[in-house]
């Protein structure tokens, strides 16, 4: 018997010492994995900040450089003494550097093709190198280069007029170039004019002119876009810069999609039909039978005066606040409630985004003394505080303003950007709130519908215009008659959509990531595995990344090193 037992006993020990020397092993790939990443963002930032005139070939080469040797140093990692979470993270870092790479590969060959647009372009690239230390110039010779500069321009912006081969990606590039070689110069002159006596003399005047010329010359490979791809220039002078099918669904694989464009579009469809019903339930409770249009103008009509806007907001904030705490959805730290603060939002800047923003800092759109009359009531009509009741805790707690404040404090090495996460995040708050019953009426039913709409509105619009099928003005119209919208708030949604700086994937991450990390919900949540302030907490505290990885980490699953994506989040049929 005490054989057994001795034998029981080293038996334990043996297991006990494996098992620690696994964890141990884990623990030691996953802190070397993240302390790689930490290094590669820290190194990442430097040379952001010094490299900074944007397709230059300095730049391109010295980033391909750093991922190339990130690349290598990952592949040094036991992929298999990673936990779930590190495994997550070497896929995603590796996906990253390899994009990189590819980017990098795609700009080389572009550049090359373009290189008899700009045979002046090492003027200026020279001239900002020579800046950063701040070399001496030769001002005598370099006013003659800019000189010379101006005029080499002037003959090229001629042939670019003529040009009917240039292709949409390649006149893109060119813009892009252009504009990069503009900041060149911009930033020669900013840091000597006014401290250099001989640069100041010499430099003024044929600086005037070839800022003025690169200006012309980007917008002349603009003109070469809108002429050679015929896109459409409409009523609404939107033209942006439609990427094509092909270029969606390799986007749509970087971020973990495994849908087509058009599988998306049906996706939207079906969430439309949903939103439908809904708003014909409201609009029956209000009193307007079937005619929801009718029941969305009086929602309207809700605008609280001049002067009240802030303190209605205020207003809706603690509810929302109240109700999540009520319900006890999750943890919300007391800093981030007292920290959050409002400002409001400039008429300039409501011309591209007419609605609210948010994060820390709650920007609260609304009309000021400034504005037309027309301009006023259409701003006014669309920030009515029904609208606003999904747009409050969108924008600050549970929605972008914790996301700020979790993200600058959880796996911080994490710097996976991605909009289905940071937008649908957001917008699965809107969908949750509503399943609970935050609205507390028929119109703020109609209010919350009208947002979501507006968010299948977004995949359908955005989609169907990145895949040459729709010109902005269709995406204006689409938004003004199916969601019902106001003309100039559609305006300026699709001007933000496509001229704002945003991926061609934005607008419909937001639906798209929060039927994600709904269904993630319901997958654990449902199951009864997790309660909701469990599953937000831990959701939140992982850091952003595509939600199919987050679903990795909240069930523990092992990826292998190979791991293509397969979630199929969503049922079509």
């Amino acid at each position: 018997m005490r054989y057994f037992i001795n034998i029981l006993l080293i038996t334990c020990v043996m297991i006990f010492v494996l098992t620690t020397q696994s964890i141990a092993q884990k623990n030691t790939g996953n802190e070397t994995l993240r302390q790689l990443i930490t290094m590669y963002h820290a190194d990442n930032g430097n040379l952001q900040r010094f490299y900074t005139i944007e397709h230059s070939p300095e730049r391109r080469e010295r980033f391909k450089t750093l991922a190339q040797s990130y690349l290598s140093q990952l592949q040094s990692i036991d992929f298999n003494s990673l936990d779930a979470g590190g495994r997550v993270d070497y896929l995603l870092i590796k996906r990253d550097f390899e994009d990189i790479l590819y980017q990098s590969q795609q700009e080389a060959t572009a550049f090359n093709q373009l290189a008899t647009w700009f045979p002046f372009a090492a003027v200026l690239y020279d001239a900002k190198k020579a800046r950063r230390r701040g070399l001496m110039p030769d001002s005598p010779k370099l006013a003659n280069d800019l000189n010379q500069c101006v005029k080499e321009i002037n003959v090229l912006q001629q042939k670019l007029k003529e040009n009917t081969s240039l292709t949409k990606d390649l006149a893109n590039r060119g813009n892009r170039i252009a504009l990069g070689l503009k900041s060149a110069l911009n930033a020669v002159y900013s840091f000597y004019n006014g401290y250099d006596p001989l640069f100041t003399w010499w430099i003024a005047k044929p600086y005037e002119d070839l800022d003025n010329a690169l200006k012309n010359y980007a917008a002349a490979f603009q003109q070469v876009v809108t002429v050679n791809t015929q896109l459409k220039k409409d009523a609404s002078g939107i033209v942006g810069n439609p990427i094509g099918e092909t270029e969606l669904i390799r986007k749509l694989k970087l971020e973990m999609i495994p849908y087509t464009p058009e599988e998306l579009v049906e996706i939207a469809n079906k969430e439309f039909a949903w939103c439908d019903a809904e708003m014909l339930k409201a609009s029956r409770e209000m009193g307007f039978g079937d005619n929801w249009k009718a029941a969305l103008e009086k929602v309207k009509q809700t605008a609280v005066p001049p002067g009240q806007q802030p303190a209605a907001m205020v207003k809706l904030y603690d509810e929302s606040i109240a109700f999540l705490k009520e319900k006890n959805l999750l943890t919300i730290p007391p800093l981030a409630e007292e920290t959050w603060r409002l400002s409001m939002m400039s008429p300039e800047r409501q011309l591209v985004n007419p609605f609210f923003l948010g994060g820390e800092e709650f920007i609260v759109s609304y009309p000021t003394n400034t504005m037309t009359h027309d301009q006023k009531m259409m701003s006014m009509r669309g920030n009515n505080p029904h609208f606003s009741r999904a747009t409050v805790h969108h924008e600050l707690i549970a929605g972008h303003g914790l996301q700020e404040f979790m993200m600058s404090r959880y796996k911080t090495h994490r710097q996976f950007w991605t909009p289905f996460w940071i937008e649908g995040w957001a917008l699965y708050w809107e969908m949750l709130l509503y399943d609970l019953k935050f609205p507390r009426s028929a119109e703020d039913r109609v209010g919350m519908l009208f947002w979501r709409m507006h968010r299948c509105a977004r995949i359908i619009f955005s989609l169907n215009y990145h895949t040459g099928k729709w010109s902005p003005q269709e995406c204006i119209d689409f938004l003004v008659n199916r969601v019902g919208h106001e003309k100039a708030n559609a305006e300026g949604e699709v001007r933000r959509s496509f001229e704002g700086g945003y991926d061609p994937l934005y607008q419909i991450a937001y639906m798209i990531g929060g039927l994600q990390i709904r269904a993630l919900k319901d997958e654990l949540v449902g199951s009864k595995k997790m309660t909701y302030q469990e599953f937000h907490d831990k959701f939140i505290q992982e850091n952003a990344m595509p939600i199919e990885m987050m679903r990795a980490i909240l069930t523990k699953t092992s990826l292998p090193k190979d791991y293509q994506s397969s979630w199929r989040f969503y049922s079509i049929k």
